[in-house]
């Protein structure tokens, strides 16, 4: 009969002693990650000095241009981009977990496609305009989706097959997005205000919007980093972490839901913003290993950086603006592929 092991001796000695150094590494992304917050305050359409951001950001003054612009633009943009860059980060590094795929990322369990087509339904069907309103058929969609990914990717011989959960995603994922198509093509008022949201902004979202996804965000997180042990066995095998005492299917569930709040919540704030959550989680791995819990705790930091930076490259690059989600495309995939070319592609 085999034993099961406690899931705290599943960890070695060799990775205990390398915990110092990753909490070493976690101060210099910190400090890259607050560089990034800060550019997104001071560059835009036009520079604002740090002494005139500061003023207006603790004294707003509803009378001066300057400080209208950093009450209304800068602030809530510089909140989306941290909180959407690191759920995103974290979503993508909870699904390259749980479908032991290392190329996977938020987009690809079709959340971003269920969260599209709910978005749609709603200002198609049932006459939603406000963008507090709509971002919560969103959020609904998303769920919904992960919920019927797992379903699916569950059920018959293969349940619990990680290749198969994905391209149950993937199958999903282009069945919703075929049916948003067809809604769009046939309705261009909907088509029109959907521009900018299906290419991924952060510009024109009012600061509440945001506060009010935060929670489900931190309680995703909450749920993911609790999570990460139990990730770190489950990547052994469905054998071994039985053996271990884990239990697959309920560690998949729990990480499902961890996704559908993270990537929807940063999908129903920001739009489909690609390659992020791909991105953040390899370059955190190469760092620190395969260890769920530091791959998730870098990709905080990681994701908002590179989210941040591109979001600032978006509205500096043209007279007009370039939504970052184009822009984290453009620098994410030539990243990626010098990636994959230059280093060995790190297990999940």
């Amino acid at each position: 009969m085999t034993s099961k092991v406690p899931l705290a001796e599943a960890l070695s000695d060799g990775e205990r002693t390398r915990a110092p150094r990753r909490w070493i590494g976690l101060i210099p992304l910190a400090l890259l990650c607050l560089l990034a917050l800060a550019a997104s305050m001071l560059v835009g359409s036009r520079a604002i000095p740090p002494a005139d951001v500061l003023q207006f950001t603790l004294h707003p003054d509803p009378d001066d241009a300057v400080s209208q612009a950093v009450r209304f633009s800068r602030i809530p943009r510089t909140v989306l981009i941290l909180v959407a860059g690191a759920a995103l980060g974290v979503a993508g590094a909870l699904m390259q977990a749980v479908t032991r795929n290392p190329m996977t990322d938020p987009g690809i369990l079709g959340v971003n496609a269920g969260a599209s087509l709910a978005v749609v339904a709603g200002l198609a069907f049932f006459a939603v305009t406000d963008i507090s309103h709509y971002m919560w058929w969103s959020f609904a969609g998303a769920m919904l989706t992960s919920v019927l990914v797992f379903v699916i990717g569950n059920t018959g011989a293969a349940r619990g097959n990680p290749v198969r959960m994905t391209l149950s995603g993937v199958a999903l994922g282009a069945v919703l997005s075929g049916f948003s198509s067809a809604v769009l093509l046939s309705n261009s008022e909907v088509l029109e205000r959907m521009r900018g949201w299906s290419a991924g902004t952060t510009a024109s979202q009012p600061l509440d919007a945001t506060l009010a996804i935060a929670p489900f965000v931190v309680l995703g997180l909450v749920i993911a980093l609790l999570s990460s042990r139990a990730l770190d066995v489950l990547s052994l095998g469905e054998a071994s972490a039985i053996a271990m005492g884990a239990h697959p299917n309920r560690v998949r569930v729990v990480t499902l839901i961890a996704i559908a709040l993270l990537a929807g919540g940063a999908t129903a704030a920001a739009g489909p913003i690609g390659f992020l959550g791909l991105l953040a989680p390899h370059v955190s791995r190469m760092i620190v290993g395969p260890h769920q819990g530091w791959i998730m705790a870098y990709s905080v930091l990681i994701a908002p950086a590179v989210l941040g930076f591109a979001d600032v490259l978006g509205r500096v690059i043209t007279p007009g603006e370039v939504p970052v989600g184009v822009v984290t495309a453009f620098i994410g995939a030539p990243v990626l592929i010098w990636m994959v070319r230059r280093f060995r592609v790190s297990e999940v």
